[in-house]
This record gives structure tokens, C-alpha cells and sequence, in this order.
């Protein structure tokens, strides 16, 4: 049985290779909530909740291509600092957010900022990186 196109809830904890944790719903005490299957979730973690049962614990190993997939430099922004009012502010390293051509915040991190200008990396903190997951099924709705 498919829980594809169900709502699922789950809970789950997210590690790197070297074992840190970068996230956990068990942490926060209470389950994810997602519709399977619906493109919510990263491709690996949708594909694995898929056939799970109620009650299952599945350990996951994702590659970066079933995660957040590999940085790119299309995702390097570099900008005049006079044409971003606040940029002048700014440091290396600082996390902020722009906004994409549909009004929608994109975090980025300062990479780098000269007199000029500023450059940004758009790419998602986890791209380039292969995750593991313990995701346990805990409820899904018909």
C-alpha cells in the first residue's frame, strides 16, 4: 500500500556522515506533517516515506542528487552595493534574505563584500551534502 498523495506525519532525525545532527523533530516534540509524494519534501525523504507502515523506522542514506542537490554558480550573486539599500551593513558570513522576482524571501550568506560590491550564495546551506535520516512513520490519513 502507496501513502503516496496521503498526508503523513512523521518523526525523524537528520545527520551528516560525521554523525552531527542537523535537525530532529524529536527535538521539537512533535511529528512533521506532509502530503507524500507532493514535492514538499526533498525527493529521498518523499521516496522513502512512500511504503512505509504505521509504526516502521526506516534509516535512510541520501546522496546529494536525492537531497538538496549539488551548489551551483548560477546561485553565486554578486551586486553593486548602491543598488541594494542595507547592503553597505552587511558582513561576510551574515545570513540573510532577497527576494526572488515573484516577491518570495531566498536566504543567502554574505560570501564576500569589497568596497563596490557584495556577493551572495544562494545555494541551499545542505547543497553538496549527503544526509541521513531515521524517519519513523507515525500517522498517515485516508
Amino acid at each position: 500500500m502507496s501513502n503516496e498523495n496521503k498526508k503523513v506525519k512523521v518523526h525523524y532525525t537528520g545527520t551528516l556522515n560525521d554523525g552531527t545532527k542537523f535537525d530532529s523533530s524529536y527535538d521539537r516534540g512533535e511529528p512533521l506533517e506532509f502530503v507524500c509524494g507532493a514535492g514538499m519534501m526533498i525527493k529521498g525523504f518523499d521516496e522513502a516515506v512512500k511504503n512505509m507502515a504505521i509504526g516502521e523506522t526506516k534509516d535512510i542514506h541520501l546522496m546529494p542528487e536525492e537531497a538538496y542537490g549539488m551548489p551551483s554558480d548560477e546561485n553565486i550573486i554578486t551586486m553593486e552595493i548602491a543598488q541594494l539599500p542595507g547592503a553597505e551593513g552587511l558582513e561576510a558570513g551574515q545570513k540573510v534574505a532577497l527576494q526572488n522576482a515573484y516577491g518570495q524571501p531566498v536566504p543567502v550568506t554574505v560570501t564576500e563584500k569589497t568596497e563596490t560590491t557584495i556577493t551572495f550564495d544562494a545555494n541551499h546551506e545542505m547543497a553538496g551534502k549527503e544526509l541521513n535520516f531515521k524517519i519513523e512513520l507515525v500517522e498517515v490519513e485516508n
